[in-house]
This record gives structure tokens, sequence and C-alpha cells, in this order.
């Protein structure tokens, strides 16, 4: 974790205050899970070429549906893949595409244009055309807290998404067993604490399934848990997973 330009020092209660660097890191993601963020961070603008996003897993393919909305809002599906640049970004490369509901040889051909005249470069950040084609870069297209790292692999494993990140020789040695989220060094503010020299462990409370963190609410499942502090001032905080946290327990704190 990283501040960012803007920044001091990383903050959990503000996510535009750090990155996250990554060595290594094999990220699930499902296909309705990343047309949300097409919809509601990458495509938000009121100028965006495209809308209404959805995405599903078909025969090892991303389908792909939406609308045109710079020319006329016309629906369009395709059956695209994606796979890692030369550059550590992400290429949506289009296959069968179809406009009406009419094949096209082209995303665009039926229409004239291509991508690249409706996504110019600026328009919308972190995304470029290579005709048919989107080149994403997952340090602008994802949400805050940004992501540095170069994407190496794809591939899809059933109904999701797999992207790797990084050299898997670059792995962190395992400071304990089960789920758990390690910060060390540098400095970090949570809530009213400021830590410095940081050795600070997330240790999930349940490690018979993966740890549910949820930065926005990560509030309640500390208060959920525990704490403890060592002698040389170590903290440790067993944290109870969010799809765990009672929904009334939730919404009270929430609302604080």
């Amino acid at each position: 974790m990283l501040p960012t330009e803007a920044a001091e020092l990383p903050i959990f209660d503000d996510k535009d205050s750090f990155r996250v660097r990554i060595g290594y890191a094999e990220i699930d993601i499902a296909p309705a899970d990343l047309a949300s963020i097409f919809n509601s961070y990458v495509f938000a603008r009121a100028n965006s070429p495209l809308k209404g996003v959805s995405m599903s897993i078909e025969n090892g393919r991303l389908k792909i549906k939406g609308k045109l909305h710079d020319v006329g809002t016309i629906p369009f599906e395709t059956e695209s893949t994606l796979s890692p640049t030369d550059d550590g970004k992400l290429l949506l490369r289009t296959g069968k595409v179809k406009a009406l509901h009419v094949p096209v040889k082209g995303m665009m051909n039926l229409f004239g244009v291509e991508i690249a005249d409706l996504i110019k470069n600026g328009k919308v950040p972190g995304v470029e055309a290579r005709g048919d084609d989107l080149e994403l870069n997952p340090s602008l297209v994802f949400p805050a807290p940004h992501m540095e790292g170069r994407v190496t692999a794809t591939r899809i494993e059933g109904n999701t998404i797999v992207l790797t990140f990084g050299d898997k020789n670059r792995t962190t040695k395992a400071r304990q067993t089960g789920n758990y989220m390690s910060f060390r060094g540098n400095r970090l503010r949570f809530g009213k604490l400021t830590m410095t020299d940081v050795d600070m462990i997330l240790i999930d409370m349940d490690p018979t399934d993966p740890l549910d963190f949820f930065l926005d609410r990560y509030k309640d499942q500390i208060a959920a848990g525990y704490s403890k502090i060592s002698s040389n001032s170590n903290l440790r905080i067993f944290v109870r997973d969010f799809n765990k946290l009672t929904k009334s327990g939730a919404a009270a704190k929430g609302g604080n």
C-alpha cells in the first residue's frame, strides 16, 4: 500500500489516499461484477459510448451485451476473449458480433465507424481502442483503491474470470496459517488510530472459508471481533467475515 500523490499516508477510511502495488496475485471476478464496474464506473459518464452492459460466460467465452449510445442507442452483443498485452494491460478481443440481432463482420462495420471513433483517448480513462477491440488499463478501470501491476495471464474457470498479476516467484512468505491480511512498515491510519512502523495483521475469525473483507465497512468487521497488542506494540485484529455480520447490527453501525 503506497500513498497517492495527494495523501501523506495510506488511510483506510479514504480509498483515494492509497494504491496497491502488486508483486503477484490471482484475482477472481464474476462477469456480473465486471459488468457492474463497467456500468457504474468505466462508462458511467453521461457522454460514454456504451450503456447497459451485461456479461456472462458461455462456452468458455465472455458474452457481452449492451447499447451503443453514440449511434442511436442500438443494442449489440459480442463474444469476446480476454488476454494480457505485452505491456501488462488487458485486451478485450471482439469475436462474433451482432447489432440489432444481425451478425456483422466487425463491431462497428454496420454503422461505418469503429470503436476508436466512439472511445477517443481521454474520453473514457483507462480504455483505448484497437480497431474493434478494447485495451483496458487495470490501474484505471477498476475503482479505488487503484492497483499497480502487470497482467501476465487470464483464464476462465467455470463462471469466473481469473486475472494473474505479476510473477509467482515474487510471492511473500506466509507469516502465519489461515486467512489474513498483513501490513508492515511505513505508516497507516484507520479510524482514530495512526500507526508508525506498522506491524498489523487482520486475521479471519473463521479460517474454514475465505476472508470476506469489505473496506467500506471494515469498522463493523473489527467491532464484531477483538484485538491483541503485544509487548512490542504489534497489533493483531481478529475480524468477522462481512457476510456473517448480523444485518441489524451492520445497519446500525453503518449509520453512525
